[in-house]
């Protein structure tokens, strides 16, 4: 491979910048830089010099024998002062002795390589780096660790064991073993079932925590939707009139909640309609509730209305749902939460702020912000695709092992296995790889 070097810290001045090269050249760039390699894994302040003998920079030097690096190959770096100018120098310096500029992403890509990381904890170096909040930062922590590759194995150790039966079955008939009547078949797949439904739910609120909410506002015209999403973002994003149906497009807005992001969406009103510009924007209302993770109904509390049967029914079942009573300035009713079975209510005043800090705490607990739990890790939505499709193949499965069909539900299995190790990196195409480590920033 070549030998790849990059400046691996932010743009601009500071008083340290790190230029990083990694690769079979390290040994003999260090000697052109450096007058000699230093001992493996221990700090030196030396002289940087040029081609010609000149010092360019004085400050420390990191050099890391392969395998005991990061990228499991050779590593040196170049602790100087941060200067644009001071680095550039360097890493051309590094260049001139045989290495080139490193690819997005390619140190870690290279640790991914020679097994120091797998694809998920590989992921987890950029979601570390892009956290925007301290449990975000956690959860990618848990991530790197291993913690949710982890559980990924093990399900896969599980699915490996029960495979290993089912096929037994099939590649020995002479030896009477009949899975179709054995309980530990049906036990065993039920336990991967329930485990694969718990990865699913960490995955979830592990990707809320990265990429963010996205809560869609909608209700009746007048309800008071316009209002609720200024009161969230603390600006005056959308026009807000007595007049219904101001809102004719959907408004989009980025904020965080204590470091959580949330993508807030304002659609028009729900209502029947014979005007065509309203219609549009009702159809690319239920457009954007189709997408969401969470959505904000909202009532007018003065009318005493509830959530619309015929509104109820066209919410899709996997998008959580929160009522909310607006208004309460004017009603009288007392601002609150209250949990029902499948849905929040929050009664609040978009007008002058009461009860929205309810609102947010709702929305935050929505997102994980709460669960402290160490099973917990950054995920993204390739995960959370594998992870759904492999429940789809257990639940094929489970309905081969009732009709009897053995090849089919070995198939099935074989499926749910690649699915989970895709995650991983075990089944993973050069394509995805190139996306995944695309996104990095230059230097990890």
């Amino acid at each position: 491979m070549d030998t790849i070097a990059a400046i691996a810290t932010p743009p601009g001045q500071g008083g340290v910048g790190i230029v990083r090269v990694s690769g079979a050249k390290v040994s003999s760039i260090a000697k052109a830089i450096l007058g000699h390699c230093p001992p493996s894994r221990r700090a030196e302040y030396l002289s940087f010099n040029d081609f010609d003998g000149n010092v360019v920079d004085k400050g420390i030097a990191l050099y890391f024998k392969k395998p005991n690096s990061f990228t499991g190959e050779d590593v040196l770096e170049l602790h100087g002062h941060g200067g644009q100018v001071v680095l550039d120098m360097l890493l051309q310096q590094t260049l001139m002795h045989g290495a080139r500029i490193a690819r997005a992403g390619e140190f870690t890509e290279r640790a991914f390589i020679n097994d120091k990381l797998d694809l998920a904890q590989a992921e987890a170096v950029a979601d570390l780096i892009a956290a925007e909040s301290e449990d975000a930062a956690r959860a990618a922590m848990r991530s790197l660790i291993g913690e949710f590759s982890a559980s990924i194995h093990l399900l896969v150790e599980q699915l490996i064991e029960l495979r290993m039966h089912v096929e037994a079955a099939l590649d020995f008939p002479e030896e009477e073993i009949d899975f179709i009547d054995d309980k530990f078949i049906s036990e065993k797949l039920d336990a991967i079932k329930q485990g694969v439904v718990g990865v699913l739910e960490s995955a979830r609120q592990g990707c809320l925590l990265k990429e963010g909410m996205t809560v869609v506002i909608a209700g009746k015209p007048n309800a008071g939707k316009s209002s609720l999403l200024n009161r969230l973002a603390e600006s005056e994003t959308a026009i807000v009139t007595d007049i219904p149906g101001t809102t004719r497009d959907v408004l989009r807005e980025h904020i965080q909640i204590d470091g959580l992001p949330l993508h807030i969406i304002d659609t028009a009103g729900l209502r029947e309609t014979d005007n065509v510009i309203e219609l549009e924007g009702v159809r690319r209302a239920w457009k954007e509730i189709e997408k969401c993770d969470r959505l904000l109904y909202v009532i007018d509390s003065q009318t005493k209305d509830n959530l619309p049967d015929h509104i109820y029914k066209q919410i899709p079942e996997h998008i959580g749902l929160s009522v909310v009573y607006n208004k309460t300035d004017s009603s009288g009713e007392q601002n609150r939460i209250v949990e029902r079975k499948n849905r929040t209510d929050i009664y609040l005043s978009a007008k002058n702020g009461h009860g929205v800090d309810l609102l947010r705490r709702h929305l935050k607990k929505c997102m994980g912000y709460e669960r402290h739990s160490e099973g917990q890790f950054i995920a993204r939505r390739r995960h959370i695709t594998a992870i759904i499709n492999t429940s789809n193949h257990l639940i094929a499965a489970a309905e081969c092992l009732q009709n009897r069909a053995a090849e089919l539900m070995a198939e099935d299995l074989k499926l749910a296995q690649q699915e989970l190790s895709s995650i991983t990196g075990e089944f993973t195409s050069d394509d995805l790889l190139g996306r995944i480590f695309a996104d990095f920033c230059i230097g990890k």
